[in-house]
């Protein structure tokens, strides 16, 4: 850390904030063997404006439980017409009892959309955004194109444009959230490669496609540290500028 960035050579100790109550702080510092992120700041807090202009970034928090507790109104994430068994959109349904959805209807649902466009709009650009209704939440699943066992970064582009047409000028259905569709076991994402793309490739497509709403971070990024990571994107310029060589 820089001297122009390392708080206790500017703060004197008896006024470095404090985290926790009595000897909290000492007891909770992580080690290698933690599971763990180190959050980087970027921008000015002091600086406030009313446009949406970024995707903030859930790091640490957990999904489930954040649309569970209702803090969210929409949600994004990937479904299938063969087996949702290990999708998110399962968990979700099972766990809302409110709801008349079920797992099983998930999919079979799916099967008939899929099966139907198949034969009245054959022509049509996949993918596709199915909405599921669980009453306090409304899923916007992203239609995995038939014959693939994988999303794309282009369907994540043209899925996207349309969940931001969807959500455009719907206050009702805001906030919303989306899973970053990597890490996942029934609809994976991967690139030309065979391999799944960045965390910042996702979220230039999100974003570059209208999307101004929350993304949560796979459970494997919880273990990047030391490499930083930044709450929102866009990331701020000054990494562009390190990729440069500059400093």
């Amino acid at each position: 850390m820089s001297e122009r960035h390392d708080v206790s050579k500017i703060v004197p100790p008896e006024q470095m904030p404090r985290l926790y109550d009595d000897e909290g702080g000492a007891l909770s510092r992580a080690d290698r063997r933690s599971d763990r992120v180190v959050l980087l700041p970027s921008g000015d807090p002091r600086r406030a404006g009313h446009d949406r202009g970024r995707i903030r970034l859930q790091w640490g928090q957990h999904l489930l439980t954040d649309l569970l507790a209702g803090r969210y109104r929409s949600f994004v994430c990937g479904v299938n017409t063969q087996d949702n068994d290990h999708g998110i959109i399962n968990q979700v349904v099972a766990m809302t009892t409110t709801s008349q959805w079920t797992p099983k209807a998930v999919t079979s649902y799916t099967r008939m959309f899929a099966e139907s466009v198949s034969v009245h709009a054959a022509t049509d650009r996949e993918p596709y955004i199915l909405k599921f209704d669980l009453d306090r939440l409304l899923i916007f699943g992203l239609l995995r194109p038939a014959g693939r066992d994988h999303f794309t970064l282009e369907d994540l582009s043209r899925g996207f444009g349309t969940i931001s047409k969807l959500l455009q000028g719907r206050r009702e259905r805001l906030p919303v959230a989306s899973v970053s569709f990597l890490g996942a076991k029934s609809n994976r994402l991967l690139d030309p490669d065979g391999r799944e793309p960045t965390f910042e490739s996702v979220l230039r497509v999100m974003f570059e496609s209208g999307y101004r709403g929350d993304a949560f971070p796979s459970l494997g990024m919880w273990e990047l540290a030391p490499t930083g990571v930044f709450a929102s994107y866009p990331f701020p310029e000054s990494l562009d500028l390190m990729r440069k060589g500059g400093f």
